[in-house]
């Protein structure tokens, strides 16, 4: 204890064995543990700017449902269908509730309910259904949205846990969100009897996915521990670093509550005794500690009896929501103090009480991405633009929240203006970026430290005298079973390329890899090198998603972010035709401002002024961004989309298909399940896709492998994939390697492997695999189509994406172009259309004459013939 103590008061990191120590202090090692956590509370106000200060949130309670499937053993807010009225509260209801909170100066709605309870009770399943629901989420946003119309207060949502495709639909409708961690035990929830078996959403490692989908989200989080329900002092430890690790990786966690278990009659739980109110100031100095002084740590003021001095010399900075109107319908014998006695009790301790907002002062004062644009007017008719707290002299009333007529950036004629660098897709090559990486590089992807934490582990790779008779038999395998080689027979080809830095490689062997992917390539398509006129149209650059590969993603305020209108993009499609053109390739980044409709409306825009074109559009990202925004489910979304007609879709956003990868790649990007959701649910409305794998960054060869044969096996079910496109991670202005995280790309060696593997890995159920000429040396290629590739993609035209990650191969290529780069091969070269067809004779005239690619693009000098 004296050790810990000490290195508590030299502000040293504690480690969990240290925190789990101090835990037990009582007495006056209590008071000397309270001491040193009071000291760094008042260190982190004081750098926030509001030293002395402790903040509270004036709120109204919304019991929406008190319908649940979980059954905790201490719980008395959930109940059964035949103790209510109704299964949920009707709309009038919940605005009652809240025009009486707004008349009383509250600011927030906190609508707490039970998790996914139709899924238990047939009552709260046919409620729904009778009122028009899919299910109680659609339910809660519609609720947040009638609530910020109708009255002005800001929806806190606590519904349990919920999906990251869940997040995506909230966030726009409410400013913060919340859901206790509880505890990191699994004996509580996996032993009969203990507080939280027979609920599955209180399994530890549901809700700390929950925890970092919300911060890969970006979404303001209230969270917390629960002590007292017969957790062990190590559980209670573990339980602080693990909100610690998602603080630190992510940064969302506005708010961590220590609450103490306190028994209530009528539950399984009425026997046990309350948790002592000194262990509880002990908890919370030690999470004081343990969290640091940017954490914002509460306790409620109304299950601490009268230790309001404990809990602040602990080190609380926050006392929650306070409602003069409603009840703790969760703690319901606990009545909330009165706000001025709050007020009263902070003072006597030297501090004064001051209101915030749902959503706390420093996420306020950020802004992007931490708060939904159409949510801006809401918090800032409510909040002080210089504290980020709560205005003494709001006027709470409600502000409509649907998106103005005029779209994105104040357009008219149901489209948006044009922002910002709109040449960048010619200056790109011209004059470059403004610069390599964006000037918030140290905190908008999270904390790159912590990431490393996340690392795979890499396997061991390379060829080597020991691995000849492995590797003979699996090219063996290849040539006379493709379909039939084993993930270890895979990986042992993959290892013909040796590791990072060419050791272990047997270039004879890939030789001969490569060789018996021609010969499957040569059976499936024959000798055409194929390539598409088309022309890529990125309408929008701007993007908080948070990939960390992704040089191209800005800010709407940086130098080189742009939107385009709907008739840029439609002129642009238009130049494309003229060119020739029987494709656009149309993905943007996820724009803040851009309604879930805002895809319908640009390939409506392609289709009026093109009508023959084909129209190649959407990434699975941008699928579910549409499905969120709109509140429709993927298949309805696809079926939108197709008839305001998108005819295919990018396989793109793939990545990785292995979360342990991506939650590393990418900060708040759908995971691998949501992709392939998309993807199959695209194949299954019939709009075929392409597949994609970008590898080479922070990945293994065995992720290589298994990502190709997930592909496989999804092309299997559906058949809906065109072509393979393996994409080389490009490394020189990607954040992740710029922060010395990832390697600098695949070697060319693992680049030819790679390429060969797709083809044996994909034989017999997808014909065309492609190489990007993009990402790729022009010598390159022509290896990599001497090794199984049919296909070299497209003209484009224009191509950003890879050129802002620093891609050095160009915007575009010259039918011309790409027929010298073929030439040596000695292979014929073929246009082809999206599906692989032949264009009208028409098309390929157009495309002769402009040799595959429109004049505007052309008329400039790139750099490296400067």
């Amino acid at each position: 204890m004296r050790r810990a103590l000490a290195r508590a008061r030299d502000g040293k990191t504690l480690d969990q064995a240290e925190a789990t120590v101090l835990l037990h202090a009582r007495g006056e090692d209590l008071d000397v543990l309270l001491g040193h956590a009071g000291r760094v509370r008042d260190a982190g106000l004081q750098a926030a700017g509001r030293p002395g200060t402790i903040t509270y949130s004036r709120k109204v309670f919304i019991p929406l449902t008190r319908l649940c499937r979980d059954r905790c053993g201490y719980c008395t807010f959930a109940t059964a269908p035949h103790k209510l009225d109704s299964a949920f509260l009707s709309p009038d209801e919940v605005l009652a509730i809240a025009r009486q909170g707004a008349a009383m100066g509250c600011k927030e709605a906190l609508f707490t309910l039970g998790d996914r309870p139709e899924e238990r009770w047939h009552q709260a399943r046919e409620w729904l259904d009778a009122h028009g629901y899919d299910d109680t989420l659609s339910y809660v946003r519609a609720m947040a949205i009638r609530v910020l119309e109708e009255t002005g207060l800001l929806p806190h949502l606590n519904p349990g846990v919920m999906t990251w495709r869940d997040l995506q639909r909230l966030k726009p409708v409410a400013p913060s969100m919340g859901m206790m961690l509880e505890t990191t035990s699994r004996r509580l929830f996996e032993e009969k009897g203990q507080p939280h078996h027979g609920s599955p959403d209180k399994d530890p490692a549901v809700r700390l996915r929950v925890l970092e989908d919300a911060g890969r989200s970006n979404v303001p989080f209230t969270s917390g521990i629960l002590i007292g329900i017969g957790e062990t002092i190590e559980d209670r430890a573990e339980s602080l670093f693990a909100l610690r690790k998602v603080a630190r990786e992510y940064g969302g966690l506005q708010e961590v509550i220590v609450q103490n278990f306190r028994a209530k009659p009528d539950t399984a739980m009425r026997g046990m005794p309350d948790a002592d109110l000194q262990e509880l100031a002990a908890t919370i100095a030690v999470a004081r500690l343990v969290l640091g002084p940017k954490a914002r740590l509460q306790a409620p003021p109304n299950l601490v009896e009268s230790e309001y001095d404990l809990m602040i010399r602990a080190g609380i900075d926050d006392w929650g929501g306070v409602s003069p109107l409603t009840p703790d319908h969760v703690n319901p014998e606990r009545p909330w103090p009165q706000i001025d006695e709050l007020a009263a009790r902070t003072a006597a301790s030297g501090f004064t009480l001051r209101e915030r907002l749902t959503i706390y002062p420093e996420y306020v004062l950020a802004g992007e991405p931490w708060l939904d644009p159409r949510l801006n007017a809401h918090v800032a008719a409510l909040a002080d633009p210089r504290t980020g707290l709560a205005r003494e002299d709001a006027e709470i009333v409600g502000r409509p929240w649907q998106e103005p007529d005029g779209g994105v950036n104040g357009g008219v004629n149901g489209g948006w203006a044009s922002l910002g660098r709109t040449d960048l897709h010619t200056a790109v090559d011209a004059e470059g970026r403004s610069a390599d990486r964006r000037d918030d590089f140290d905190h908008v992807y999270g904390d790159w430290e912590a990431l490393k934490d996340r690392l795979p582990v890499a396997s061991g790779t390379g060829g080597g005298m020991s691995r000849l008779g492995e590797a003979g038999e699996a090219l063996r395998r290849a040539e006379s079973d493709p379909a039939g080689l084993t993930e270890a027979q895979a990986l042992t080809l993959l290892g013909l390329a040796g590791d990072a830095d060419g050791a272990g490689a047997d270039d004879a062997a890939l030789d001969e890899l490569c060789r018996i992917a021609d010969g499957l390539r040569r059976e499936a398509v024959g000798d055409d090198v194929t390539y598409v006129v088309n022309r890529n149209i990125n309408f929008t650059n701007v993007c908080y998603t948070g990939c960390r590969f992704c040089a191209f993603a800005q800010r709407r305020s940086d130098a080189d972010a742009y939107t385009l209108s709907l008739d840029q993009v439609a002129d642009r499609a238009q130049e494309g035709w003229q060119a020739g053109a029987t494709e656009v390739c149309m993905q943007g980044g996820i724009h803040p401002d851009l309604p879930g409709t805002a895809y319908f409306d640009i390939a409506r825009a392609v289709k009026a002024r093109v009508p023959e074109m084909h129209v190649h559009a959407f990434s699975p990202m941008e699928v579910v961004n549409g499905a969120s925004r709109t509140n429709l489910s993927v298949e309805d979304w696809l079926t939108a989309a197709k008839e305001a007609g998108v005819d295919s879709l990018p396989g793109t956003a793939a990545e990785i298909l292995d979360d342990d990868v991506r939650w590393v790649l990418t900060k708040g990007k759908l995971p691998a399940a949501e992709w392939v959701e998309v993807i199959t649910t695209a194949h299954r409305l019939g709009i075929p896709t392409t597949a994609t794998m970008m590898y080479g960054h922070v990945d293994t060869h065995a992720h290589w492998v298994r990502h190709i044969r997930l592909i496989r096996r999804i092309q299997e079910e559906t058949g809906g994939f065109t072509e393979f496109v393996p994409l080389p991670f490009v490394h020189h202005s990607a954040p992740i390697y710029l922060a010395g995280i990832a390697r600098p790309g695949p070697t060319a060696r693992e680049n030819r492997a790679v390429h060969a593997l797709a083809r044996i890995l994909l034989h017999g159920v997808i014909p065309n695999i492609q190489c990007s000429w993009v990402k790729l040396r022009d010598d390159l290629c022509r290896q990599v189509l001497q090794g199984g590739v049919n296909d070299l993609g497209g003209t484009l035209m224009e191509e950003t994406i890879s050129r802002m990650a620093g891609s050095e191969n160009g915007s575009f290529k010259t039918i011309s172009d790409i027929a010298a780069m073929v030439a040596p091969t000695g292979r014929p070269l073929r246009q082809r259309t999206t599906s692989y067809g032949v264009p009208d004779g028409e098309r390929l005239a157009a495309a002769r004459a402009s040799d595959g690619v429109c004049q505007s693009v052309r008329n400039f000098v790139p750099l490296d013939r400067l």
